[in-house]
């Protein structure tokens, strides 16, 4: 079973209460960067036994891998229904490290798309490393530094699906939430982006920053079609404060 199968019954394990997919997990060694949940092997078992039984769904709809890494889009059932990105780290055949971001999940957008539907479609496998470029490009010039000016740069028009469910599709309707976000004095700031990772046209963004004055992580989805950014999905979540984390190592 190659990492990807693997993680996809991993995570659907989570609704069938199967035991033999979190083989994939090494029990030595597992780095747990959920802050709600204790490290290692132990501590996933731990967060599972508090479910109700029954009431666990996780449906994957995108899985990607790009070296040791594979990502994950899923909708899930966990605690109340979410949305969810997963980042899982491979050494020596076995998952040794999680990162993951969930976000309540929403009604569709203005454009009526939802937080989880749209192209699934792997493509561009020779293009990969330009489109990591690509992305990684429009993340920190429009995102991190705030250089609207280049914004039209990486769109092919008001082409441009978003699965956002505040934010209607196409610049206009980006440009559009911006304004009313700025009018009720809310700001969004990326500070650090901590990880890209790509496979063919899909892109995934890791990064920190601030929603409203509060600490946040910001994962966002991208798909690249003609060498510009087609389709956005995304997940928003704060981060706890330190206090409060089940672990010692970080959102990141």
């Amino acid at each position: 079973m190659n990492h990807k199968s693997q993680v996809e019954a991993l995570l659907r394990s989570i609704e069938t209460g199967e035991h033999g997919p979190a083989a994939v997990i090494n029990p030595d060694k597992y780095i747990q960067h959920n802050l709600g949940v204790a490290d290692g092997l132990a501590g996933f078992g731990a967060v599972l036994a508090q479910l109700p039984p029954g009431s666990a769904r996780a449906r994957t709809v995108r899985v990607f891998e790009d070296g040791d890494f594979v990502f994950a889009h899923t909708e899930y059932d966990f605690f109340g229904p979410k949305i969810g990105f997963d980042v899982f780290r491979f050494e020596d055949g076995k998952i040794v490290e999680h990162w993951d971001n969930l976000q309540t999940t929403a009604a569709p957008n203005p454009s009526q798309h939802t937080m989880i539907d749209g192209a699934t479609e792997l493509g561009d496998l020779d293009r990969t490393d330009a489109h990591r470029a690509l992305v990684a490009s429009f993340v920190d010039d429009v995102l991190v530094h705030g250089r609207l000016d280049r914004l039209a740069n990486y769109f092919d028009g008001d082409s441009y699906v978003q699965h956002n469910p505040g934010i209607a599709d196409g610049l206009s309707g980006l440009a559009t939430a911006l304004e009313q976000m700025a009018a009720k004095g809310i700001t969004m700031r990326y500070t650090r982006v901590h990880r890209v990772l790509a496979e063919g046209n899909f892109v995934l963004v890791m990064s920190e920053g601030e929603y409203g004055g509060v600490a946040t992580a910001f994962y966002d989805l991208f798909r690249v079609e003609g060498g510009k950014i087609a389709e956005h999905w995304d997940t928003i979540e704060p981060i706890p404060a330190r206090e409060s984390w089940k672990n010692p190592n970080g959102k990141f």
